[in-house]
């Protein structure tokens, strides 16, 4: 501990001394090149064309790597772009400033550097300093080099020294970035209108999860973080604007893990005259979309896991898989009984108020979605756990819905939507009774998407899809908070 006292006591005097020289933080360097520009542009130039050429240049960056050497040293510079290296001379600076580099600078510092483009006899291209500016002295050393941070948690909360030390990081944050663009293309080329809906509400809805609280004190009255934006952009489709889409966070009271984080964003969407099935390729060529985009290929690899998306998911319904992928048998996947006793022995709680459908659902999700490895389309959900969605013409016990699910997770969740208004009311009221018996996660009755329904919603079909899962699979990152910037911790 007295050996980083030391080096912290050291970096704090060698600030001082910067401000009582300086007597500002500079503003007035501009780069004129970012690092990889000059590396792509001059690639072909070997050290004799460049000293011929003459060319000059302003680069600015952090100091990444420093070696004195007497008279004469090297410094490395890391911009948004990439890292350059910089030769540096008491010939060509003077002595004072020299003096002040030697001193002065370390690693993590903020530093403009202008000269003229060289290649060293290693043949790194470089640039031969004739003046150097000391933009910002660092008060706190980075992470050492060669290891840089090695604890997770740390990663998580000081994103900022990560994204420095770390080029694996920045790089999933510019696969995010592409990720959000990409979905803006490819909606934006099937003529879908991006549109932004509230993000605190008056009445939760739109999924079956547990909201925030918050309150208006104007208005004197709750109001409720969106769980979903569907009733809205639904509403929306109601009003004529056939094909909708919204990327946006969304916020859910509950645990954290590697796959869940309260806030979360979401890409919706909602197409009129359109069925899931309609959706479900659709997914499908989206999924081909940003695996070629990310990943140049396909076919990849998540977390040892070979998938391929150049071919179509299989479909299997909700009962299907309970016999195909969870072992229970066809003749008992509609038995109440042995539901229950699969759930008993699993040692899940049962309440007394469930029917069939969430008995299949419970054991869906303890026996079946963790073994979906390969990306695969469940369909057919019972109504009782799709309160949004339209019944099946040739059952009504189940719904024309289908959840992707990949590496044994749930990517995406989609349906034709439920436009019968008397129907809607009915299962909004089943919710409501269910918040009364202490489900924290159903929904409530809302009266105005009634009504908008009662104006006609054309027959639609709706998806919503977890973005910080699919920018998981894409980088293949095994916890959410490794795509996530800033995610939720625990207070230390």
């Amino acid at each position: 501990m007295s050996e980083e006292r030391d080096v912290l006591l050291n970096r704090r005097a060698k600030m001082q001394a910067w401000l009582e020289k300086s007597k500002v933080y500079r503003n007035d360097f501009r780069r004129l090149a970012l690092a990889a520009e000059l590396q792509d542009q001059h690639a072909d130039k070997d050290k004799a064309a460049l000293a011929e050429a003459g060319i000059r240049t302003a680069v600015a960056g952090r100091v990444m790597l420093r070696r004195v050497m007497g008279k004469a040293s090297f410094v490395t510079l890391q911009d948004v772009s990439g890292q350059i290296q910089c030769y540096l001379t008491k010939n060509d600076l003077g002595e004072e400033a020299y003096e002040d580099f030697s001193q002065l600078w370390e690693m993590g510092d903020i530093v403009g550097v202008s000269g003229t483009l060289m290649r060293t006899n290693k043949g790194e291209l470089s640039v031969q300093a004739d003046n150097v500016v000391l933009l910002n002295k660092t008060a706190l050393p980075l992470p050492e080099k060669f290891h840089g941070i090695t604890d997770q948690e740390i990663r998580y909360r000081q994103r900022y020294v990560d994204l420095i030390m770390n080029e694996e990081t920045r790089g999933v944050f510019r696969t995010r970035s592409m990720v959000m663009q990409t979905l803006r293309e490819f909606f934006n080329q099937r003529d879908y209108l991006e549109v932004e809906t509230p993000m605190m509400h008056s009445i939760p809805g739109g999924a079956t999860a547990r909201p925030f609280v918050t309150h208006h004190n104007t208005l004197d009255m709750p109001l409720y973080l969106r769980v979903a934006p569907e009733l809205f952009l639904k509403r929306l489709v109601v009003g004529g604007f056939e094909r909708v889409y919204e990327i946006n966070r969304n916020f859910r009271n509950e645990g954290l893990s590697t796959r869940h984080n309260p806030e979360f964003t979401m890409l919706e969407f909602y197409q009129a005259y359109s069925d899931y099935r309609d959706l479900m390729d659709l997914t499908d060529e989206l999924m081909k979309e940003l695996t070629q985009r990310a990943c140049g290929s396909q076919q990849i690899v998540y977390q040892g896991i070979d998938l391929d998306f150049s071919k179509s998911p299989q479909r299997v319904t909700m009962a299907e898989s309970l016999a195909r992928f969870g072992g229970v048998a066809e003749s008992a996947v509609d038995n109440v009984d042995h539901l229950r006793g699969v759930l008993v022995e699993k040692q899940i709680a049962v309440e007394d108020h469930w029917g069939l459908g969430k008995l299949q659902m419970e054991v869906f999700e303890a026996l079946v979605e963790g073994r979906l490895e390969q990306p695969t389309y469940i369909t057919e959900y019972p109504a009782e756990v799709s309160p949004l969605a339209r019944r099946n013409d040739h059952n009504p016990d189940v719904t024309d819905r289908f959840e992707l699910f990949i590496g044994g997770r749930e990517y995406a969740n989609g349906f034709s939507e439920l436009n019968d208004p008397v129907d809607q009311a009915g299962r909004f009221k089943a919710q409501a009774d269910l918040k009364s018996k202490g489900d924290n996660e159903a929904m409530h009755f809302d009266q105005d998407y009634i009504t908008a329904l009662e104006y006609g919603l054309p027959p639609t079909a709706g998806e919503g899809i977890g973005i910080d899962r699919i920018v998981m699979l894409l980088t293949n990152a095994p916890s959410i908070r490794d795509v996530l910037l800033f995610p939720l911790m625990r207070p230390q």
